[in-house]
C-alpha cells in the first residue's frame, strides 16, 4: 500500500495537478471569504467564526475531489496498465487504499493552510479571541470525514469508465446527491423528513460543525467511505476474473 501511496503522491506533484488543486481550493475560498462581497464574506458577517468557510468548502470539494480521483483507475484502464497493477504482489484492498489515501492526503494539504483563517479571525474578534474554537475544531473534523467520503466515491467512479470525464461527472453527481439531495427529498415527505435527512451527509456534517463529535456521525461517514471502497474492490476483482 505504501508503494501505491508514494507513487500516487509523486504523480500528483510530478505534474501540475497537485499544485493546481491546492491553489484552486485556497484561491476560491480566499476570494469568497475575504474579497468578494456577499453572504460568505467573513468581514461582512459581523461574527468572528469560520462558518462561511465550512459552508462553502463542501461545495468546492464536490468538484475538486472528483477532479483529483477521476484518473485513479480510469487512466490505468485507458493505458492498459490496470491488469499489470492487479498482478503486483499487493492485495486489491492495498491498491485501493493506497490511491484513496493519496487523494485524501492531497486535499488535506490544501486545507492545512486555512488554519491561517482561524488565526486571523481570532485576532479580529472583539474582544480578541472571541471565536468558538469547539465549533471550529468540530467543523474541521467534519470536513475530514467529508473528504474521506467524497474521495471514496471518486475512487469508485473511476473504475466505472476508462473516460476520465465520465468518471468525473458521475462522481460529482453522487457527491452532490449524498450531500444535498436527501434534504430536498425530505421536504417531499414531511412525515419521514427526520429519517430521510439523516441519510444525507449534510445533516451529519452540520451536526459535527456544532462542536460535538457524535458517534452516529462518525459511524455514518465511516460506513459511506467503507461502502464505496468495498464497491471499488468488487469492481476491480471483477476485472481479474
Amino acid at each position: 500500500m505504501k508503494a501505491i501511496l508514494l507513487r500516487e503522491i509523486k504523480s500528483f506533484f510530478g505534474s501540475p495537478i497537485g499544485y493546481l488543486v491546492i491553489a484552486l481550493f485556497l484561491i476560491l475560498n480566499g476570494l469568497f471569504l475575504w474579497v468578494f462581497q456577499g453572504e460568505y464574506n467573513i468581514l461582512n458577517t459581523g461574527f468572528a467564526d469560520m462558518s462561511p468557510f465550512f459552508t462553502l468548502s463542501p461545495w468546492i470539494l464536490i468538484f475538486l475531489i472528483p477532479a483529483v480521483t477521476m484518473r485513479s483507475f480510469s487512466d490505468e484502464k485507458k493505458q492498459g496498465t490496470l491488469e499489470l497493477l492487479l498482478t503486483k504482489p499487493l492485495s486489491v484492498w492495498e491498491i485501493v487504499n493506497g490511491k484513496f489515501l493519496a487523494a485524501m492526503l492531497l486535499i488535506v494539504m490544501a486545507i492545512v493552510p486555512t488554519v491561517i483563517y482561524v488565526y486571523a479571525i481570532y485576532g479580529l474578534g472583539n474582544p480578541e479571541g472571541n471565536i468558538d474554537m469547539g465549533s471550529t475544531i468540530g467543523s474541521y473534523f467534519g470536513l475530514l470525514f467529508l473528504i474521506a467520503a467524497y474521495s471514496s466515491i471518486g475512487i469508485f467512479t473511476s473504475t466505472l469508465s476508462d473516460n476520465q470525464i465520465v468518471a468525473f461527472i458521475i462522481a460529482v453527481f453522487l457527491c452532490f446527491f449524498f450531500f444535498f439531495a436527501f434534504e430536498g427529498l425530505a421536504s417531499l415527505v414531511p412525515d419521514l423528513s427526520g429519517f430521510i435527512t439523516a441519510l444525507g451527509m449534510q445533516d451529519h456534517f452540520k451536526s459535527m460543525s456544532r462542536g460535538v463529535i457524535d458517534t452516529r456521525d462518525v459511524l455514518y461517514f465511516t460506513s459511506i467511505t467503507i461502502l464505496f471502497l468495498s464497491l471499488t474492490v468488487y469492481q476491480l476483482k471483477s476485472f481479474k476474473l
